[in-house]
């Protein structure tokens, strides 16, 4: 959905301020079905603040940026690398302990990402153009980098901190409405700004369906996450990036070459190592 969304000129800022416009009304509606009203007081603004800025407006940002350069199937790649980059700030944290098998999984996802930005299929054909222009993409390879460590940065902020309180929709609702206040400045600033008025294209549909998975996915996330503990939200990162993979194929017609899939497979290897082991698993509070 993301490289649709920028396909025909649409830039990450308002982007994403309307994703957390429509994303907020789904998750308002949730709220007002289940007479869960939000919570306005100081602590309540601190964690929708924290949440809205590392857990969309950052990475979403930057992920739609990234998918301005770089093929749907990479994005889907680097965002397997959350578990990866959570367990080291877990450990200085506090929050968990030193595994060797957990940073040999850690390794093995930095040589996906290695895998990633070489151009392995190049020198496998002796084909100098496709080297030169998987070269120039893997300059963008860092800034799609970004939104997988603020996920990670925002699932510890949770394993330490909790969510104040509240339910899963109730902090994801005001936290979207944090967000869309902080953006909307922002969008007008950088002329970014999306005329919501017909006629609309696929980019809006997109943006559409985006914020709807948004909003009842991350919702569902943060639910299970606390009631199947740690462990489940190991195995999420396959899925998702597992069927990135599969979408962007099918929908945008990608391929890949070699590099791609030798760093696929040191990612899932690197996922089993780094996930979190059963006793580990407990529900969040």
């Amino acid at each position: 959905m993301a490289k649709i969304a920028v396909s025909e000129g649409y830039r990450h800022v308002g982007i994403v301020f309307w994703q957390l416009v429509l994303s907020g009304a789904i998750l308002g509606a949730i709220c007002a079905a289940r007479r869960l009203p939000p919570r306005w007081d100081a602590q309540a603004m601190r964690f929708y603040t924290g949440i809205a800025l590392i857990g969309t407006l950052l990475p979403n940002g930057a992920s739609y940026e990234a998918a301005r350069h770089l093929p749907a199937g990479w994005l889907s790649i680097t965002l397997s690398m959350v578990p990866l980059f959570a367990f080291p700030i877990a450990l200085a944290w506090g929050i968990d302990r030193f595994h060797w098998p957990r940073f040999l999984g850690l390794m093995l996802g930095l040589v996906g990402v290695t895998f990633l930005a070489l151009p392995v299929q190049a020198w496998l054909t002796g084909d100098a153009e496709l080297g030169a222009v998987t070269l120039a993409m893997a300059v963008w390879l860092p800034l799609a980098l970004v939104a997988p460590a603020l996920y990670a940065l925002e699932g510890n902020v949770v394993a330490r901190f909790g969510t104040g309180g509240m339910d899963p929709v109730q902090l994801l609702f005001g936290a979207s409405v944090v967000g869309a206040l902080l953006a909307l400045p922002a969008t007008l600033a950088t002329g970014t700004w999306i005329d919501p008025r017909p006629p609309w294209g696929a980019p809006d549909a997109a943006i559409v369906v985006a914020s709807a998975v948004h909003a009842l996915v991350y919702a569902s996330y943060v639910w299970m996450v606390g009631r199947a503990g740690a462990v489940f939200a190991a195995q999420v990162s396959y899925l998702v990036t597992g069927f990135g993979v599969i979408w962007a194929m099918l929908l945008l017609g990608e391929s890949y070459g070699a590099g791609f899939w030798i760093a696929m497979a040191c990612m899932f290897a690197g996922l089993f190592l780094v996930q979190p082991r059963a006793r580990e698993g407990d529900p969040l509070r």
